[in-house]
């Protein structure tokens, strides 16, 4: 059983940077591994993911670049480095986790989510 844990989210300012973490309990190796994001009254959307031997990662066209993951599967850790924030980027982020390596940009083929962590971009 794999359970996944955000850290890192915070209260910023339009144009600052911040640095989600998602640690994994249990071994995530062979899982393809995403990032969502839900705003308040909307749908939660994809962010980003990678696969399991790191290739890819794919993200969201509306990110413009802004955005990069990464992982080690070493430590067990998922990063999401979000630069040049925008207020439209507040949004409670989730890590998600699914076995296999094929990418997925749906919610619902995901099996394994964190508790998300807040980002808010104030202007």
């Amino acid at each position: 059983q794999v359970q996944l844990a955000e850290s890192g989210g915070g209260s910023v300012q339009a144009g600052d940077s911040l640095t989600l973490s998602c640690a994994a309990t249990g071994s995530t190796v062979r899982y393809t591994m995403a990032w969502f994001r839900q705003a308040p009254g909307k749908e939660r959307i994809f962010v980003g993911g990678i696969s399991w031997d790191g290739n890819g990662p794919n993200y969201a066209d509306s990110l413009s670049g802004r955005f990069e993951i990464s992982r080690d599967n070493n430590k067990e850790t998922l990063v999401l480095q979000m630069n040049n924030l925008k207020p439209e980027d507040t949004a409670v982020y989730y890590c998600a986790g699914r076995t296999g390596r094929t990418p997925s940009t749906q919610t619902n083929e995901f099996r394994y989510w964190g508790q998300g962590t807040q980002g808010t971009v104030s202007s």
